[in-house]
């Protein structure tokens, strides 16, 4: 989705991460984007590992020029794309930047990432 400027917005119910020259890029939420949970905790996973992150308008030709492309979400969690509009995006498979945040989130999720573990609520069998 675009904004009214033309602007990248989010996904229909994601959010959108592009990376550039091993920097992490995604609207800020001053574009009046989703607020998603997912989407902080990647930017807070990404500059944990030394990734930096830039909140600021993404253009729409940004897209195609991308190393690599991911949406976030509570369901996609962390979902690479590799196609947009018939263009292939990087190498057309999930780039090095992508699987390692991808591998973290996992971790993270699993309550293997003992930086993180304040973010999860274990459940115990009765």
């Amino acid at each position: 989705l675009l904004t009214t400027n033309g602007a990248v917005a989010e996904g229909s119910g994601e959010n959108i991460f592009i990376v550039k020259d091993g920097v992490l890029a995604t609207p800020s939420l001053g574009f009046d984007i989703l607020k998603g949970i997912t989407r902080d905790s990647v930017i807070k996973i990404a500059e944990s590992i030394g990734i930096d992150v830039e909140e600021r308008s993404v253009q729409r030709g940004e897209l195609y020029n991308a190393d690599e492309i991911f949406f976030t979400g509570t369901a996609a969690e962390i979902t690479p794309i590799v196609n947009i509009d018939s263009e292939t995006i990087g190498s057309g498979k999930p780039g090095p930047i992508t699987k390692m945040l991808l591998d973290k989130f996992r971790d993270v999720t699993m309550g293997n990432a003992i930086e993180f573990i304040e973010w999860l609520t274990f459940v115990r069998e009765a």
